[in-house]
């Protein structure tokens, strides 16, 4: 109860930015998993970006699904998939792109085998064309909204801060990916656009954490380093982070694990995995890639480069402590040392600068 206290107080004193190298070799671990399974296995791509046949009715005589492999065979279809659904009651065939007379053929054929009137069956047949489509317009769809979120970050806030929001977007975009390809779920149009949902959520948590930190820039840039700001916006804005994730996951969660997985609602599963997944993503990246990113990224300029070397004068260091030309940062100090800069004294945040 007590830790929880502190991070609903933004109490918490976690070195975000010193931590980093660790945040980062766990993304680069989730990603290259993520990568060589989709190299490996590819993505279970639905028929809208395949193109092909897909036949659906009620299994109302319980034939095998080698029986119907059998007769599919013999009809001449080569390439094609059977799935049992709704726990064996129905049977989903999806084929290649086949002619009219033959899906026709095929059709009157698991008709037959099912037990069920031709007219029942249900049959969905797309163009290969259709898939190219929906591929490029989301592609489309993706471009646009990423160019929009540098130009807005950056004219409300920062450039550099709009780049590391991007790598954060791209890491939890591929981290979905991956998971899809791991599942071997179905990725069809709702997917993408549960994707582009989740990727407008990460960008939400991203920006919230952002604006923080470029409030405490303003009033601490004197007697803080960057790192130090980044992590003083992190524990600050901790709780707010777990309490967003935690409102959404439970609903996402409920729908995939009770409604699609349980229950069988076999077409809420495409669309909430990729919630789900991304939502978790999204809060893992927002604190521990974007952030940390930002940080080492502007700890590199002159002028906080210059604050590092003061702020180590002023706790004691010195000048010969540091390089001239720095190839990468020296570590911040750890948060605890952060408030524990008055000596002996009690841990308490610098004060506030009077504005005048």
């Amino acid at each position: 109860m007590s830790l929880w206290r502190d991070i609903s107080r933004g109490e918490t004193r976690i070195d975000f930015v010193g931590l980093r190298r660790r945040w980062f070799y766990i993304s680069a671990v989730l990603l290259l998993v993520s990568v060589a399974t989709v190299t490996a296995l590819g993505l279970n791509l639905g028929l809208e970006f395949t193109g092909g046949v897909q036949v659906q009715t009620e299994n109302r005589s319980g034939v095998a699904v080698g029986e119907l492999e059998s007769a599919i065979t013999g009809l001449g279809v080569v390439d094609f998939r059977i799935q049992e659904i709704d726990e064996g009651q129905s049977i989903r065939i999806q084929t290649g792109p086949i002619s009219s007379a033959l899906e026709d053929e095929m059709v009157a054929s698991l008709a037959v085998l099912v037990g069920a009137p031709p007219e029942d069956v249900n049959r969905q047949a797309v163009g290969p064309t259709f898939g190219a489509l929906v591929a490029r317009r989301a592609l489309w769809a993706l471009g646009v909204f990423l160019g929009a979120v540098v130009i807005f970050i950056s004219i409300r806030l920062q450039w550099k801060m709009a780049l590391s929001g991007i790598v954060a977007l791209l890491h939890d975009l591929v981290l979905t990916i991956g998971i899809y390809a791991i599942t071997r779920f179905e990725v069809t149009p709702a997917t993408v656009v549960a994707a582009l949902t989740v990727l407008g959520y990460s960008l939400y948590d991203t920006v919230v954490v952002f604006d923080r930190v470029r409030e405490l820039e303003g009033d601490y840039s004197d007697v803080l380093t960057y790192s130090e700001i980044v992590n003083r916006s992190m524990n600050m804005v901790l709780a707010r982070s777990i309490n967003t994730s935690l409102t959404s996951l439970i609903p996402v969660g409920s729908i995939l694990f009770v409604g699609s997985l349980i229950l069988g609602a076999a077409p809420l599963r495409d669309f909430s995995l990729a919630l789900f997944v991304g939502i978790a993503a999204g809060t893992y990246s927002s604190i521990f890639v974007a952030s940390p990113l930002l940080a080492l990224w502007r700890e590199r300029e002159v002028a906080w480069t210059d604050q590092r070397r003061r702020m180590a004068r002023k706790r004691g260091g010195s000048d010969r402590d540091l390089p001239e030309e720095p190839t990468e940062p020296a570590e911040p100090p750890t948060t605890s040392e952060l408030f524990s800069m008055e000596g002996g004294a009690s841990p308490r945040p610098p004060r506030r600068r009077r504005r005048r």
